[in-house]
């Protein structure tokens, strides 16, 4: 209802505003919210508050004769706010003319005379022409959230960003192109500047610039647990720990998902994956991590996102983790699946021009805006060959710049073969990034070839997006749990020399130096990198985690 388009209904005189409004209501009622006023003041008040929060205005009804303002001077000012609204003069036969010269003056659409009786031939008949002719020009506004900034923007491209991967809808306005943008912004103002992005909910509340904790609660997302202890506690969203959720959760355990960013992890970014069993047709990250979610909540998991756990600790047979909003939880058995993230460019300029216009993932929030646009890729991996293939669908050329010799030791034949078909797609093949160059936002890149043989070259560039190797995201372990070299999780034998077991009986597979502490996925020192071994290994550590829990 609360959506519904309005219809306004305007007079002085209490007793025909509330007869007017009763005879609307009963015939329009189903589909419109009927807004009454005595004033025009009141009228131009709601108007501008049904525009800022993304709401309409169908018709305005106003008697002429009206202290303060009259009826064609409300009508009026009404038109620039909902300049598609129908708007109507209700006046007495004496005001004949001057709703005529209002018709032709002012815009009006419409007048009616006072009475009305019967409503059935004297007030419906032309109101229902009125809106049936509105109705067929209308276009629905969003309803739903509304983000407002600047493309170069790296806070908007956060709320962008975490909003897409939570999968919560949302329309962006952008400063620079759209109009609607900027009276939105100017109906928000109040003399003082704002700070953006602009985050509008569907209940019309406004937000400038919230931290990702406010965010995550204001669109409903679940951050605190709703107990102290739990069967299962899995750190991290990706492939392996929503298998690991799945499983865990349908078997009978009191399951927790501790996610720090959005479920799906690094794969929930992919713009298509194409190898994954089942699916021929292939599926995006983002789909694979909403069916997964979906799953896990089937079967009762709790999921905290956006919450990222800070320390671990054991205590007699209990493992508790510490969280960022200072919280505690604690387990029997925790599976460790907290993945990798993408190492930064090391070179002049990145750093300064991070979010805006150099990106560190997938490409899928930025690919609209680069429509047009020459883009570059770093990278030659299979995460690298799906963002340049969904950004081919949008930029005018996309360069995949590659330190080796070809694309065949790192990333699978079919995406090589799409990229060989895909005339917008150009590999450059022993070529590096030597600079990045702007001053708001990215500009150029300076080029140089990875062997040192060559000249450099300054190529124009809008975006840059890196995928250069991942680090395994460990640091929050401290030296609690052994690792290898780089910083990957060490299971089975392999911590054998670089920690004690406790024990007599032998670790399991997929179980780290502490007794009850699993490691799944990419975060493993040995694991293969890719989404179905890490689904395989989610869900492999669960029964590992039944034989320890079978010891309480």
């Amino acid at each position: 209802m609360a959506s519904n388009p309005a219809l306004i209904v305007v007079d002085d005189e209490v007793e025909v505003l509330r007869a007017i409004a009763r005879d609307l209501r009963r015939h329009y009622g189903n589909d419109y919210r009927i807004l009454r006023a005595q004033t025009g003041e009141e009228v131009l008040e709601a108007c501008a508050d049904l525009e800022k929060k993304g709401q309409t205005v169908a018709l305005v009804l106003s008697d002429q004769r009206m202290p303060g303002m009259s009826g064609v001077e409300v009508l009026r000012q009404v038109a620039p706010i909902f300049p598609d609204a129908k708007r109507v003069l209700l006046t007495a036969y004496a005001d004949t003319d001057a709703a005529i010269q209002a018709i032709n003056s002012a815009g009006v659409d419409y007048y009616l005379l006072k009475p009305w009786d019967p409503p059935e031939e004297c007030l419906y008949p032309v109101l229902d022409d009125l809106l049936a002719d509105w109705k067929a020009a209308y276009r629905p506004q969003f309803q739903g959230t509304r983000v407002v900034g600047n493309r170069w923007s790296p806070d908007t491209r956060r709320v962008k960003d975490f909003l897409s991967r939570h999968q919560i809808p949302y329309r962006w306005l952008d400063l620079e192109k759209d109009e609607a943008a900027r009276k939105v912004v100017e109906s928000h103002t109040n003399g003082s500047p704002l700070t953006l992005p602009l985050v509008l909910l569907p209940d019309g509340e406004a937000h400038e610039n919230p931290n990702t904790p406010d965010l995550a609660s204001l669109v409903g997302l679940q951050t605190e647990a709703k107990r102290p202890f739990y069967d299962l506690v899995i750190v991290g969203g990706g492939p392996a720990g929503l298998a690991s959720a799945v499983y865990g959760a349908s078997e009978g355990l009191r399951t927790l998902l501790i996610e720090a960013e959005a479920p799906g992890g690094q794969a929930g970014t992919s713009s298509r994956i194409e190898n994954y069993l089942g699916f021929p047709g292939g599926l995006s990250g983002s789909e694979l991590s909403r069916r997964a979610v979906a799953q896990a909540r089937k079967f009762e998991a709790e999921i905290l996102a956006p919450v990222e756990v800070t320390a671990l600790r054991t205590e007699d047979d209990y493992h508790i983790l510490t969280l960022s909003n200072g919280n505690e939880v604690s387990c029997h058995a925790l599976v460790i699946s907290s993945g990798v993230q993408y190492r930064k460019l090391e070179c002049p300029g990145v750093e300064e021009l991070a979010g805006r216009g150099v990106y560190y993932g997938a490409a899928q929030a930025e690919a609209v805006a680069c429509t047009d646009e020459d883009v570059f890729i770093v990278g030659a991996g299979n995460s690298a060959g799906q963002g340049a293939m969904h950004l081919s669908r949008y930029a005018a050329n996309v360069t995949l710049l590659v330190r080796g010799e070809d694309l065949g030791k790192s990333m699978s034949q079919y995406l090589i073969d799409q990229i060989d078909a895909t005339p917008n797609i150009q590999v450059r093949t022993r070529m590096q990034v030597r600079e990045a160059h702007g001053d708001e936002h990215l500009e150029a890149l300076t080029l140089e070839p990875s062997k040192g043989e060559g000249e450099e070259e300054r190529v124009g560039a809008s975006a840059l997006f890196v995928f250069i190797g991942a680090a395994p995201r460990t640091d929050w372990l401290g030296d609690t749990i052994a690792r290898d070299e780089h910083g990957f999780l060490l299971t089975g034998n392999a911590f054998e020399g670089k920690a004690s077991w406790p024990l007599e009986r032998p670790p399991f597979l997929l179980e780290t130096c502490r007794p009850g502490v699993f490691a799944a996925g990419d975060v493993r020192s040995g694991s293969v990198k890719r989404v179905a071994s890490g689904v395989g290994e989610g869900s492999v550590a669960i029964s590992f985690v039944h034989q320890h829990l079978a010891q309480f």
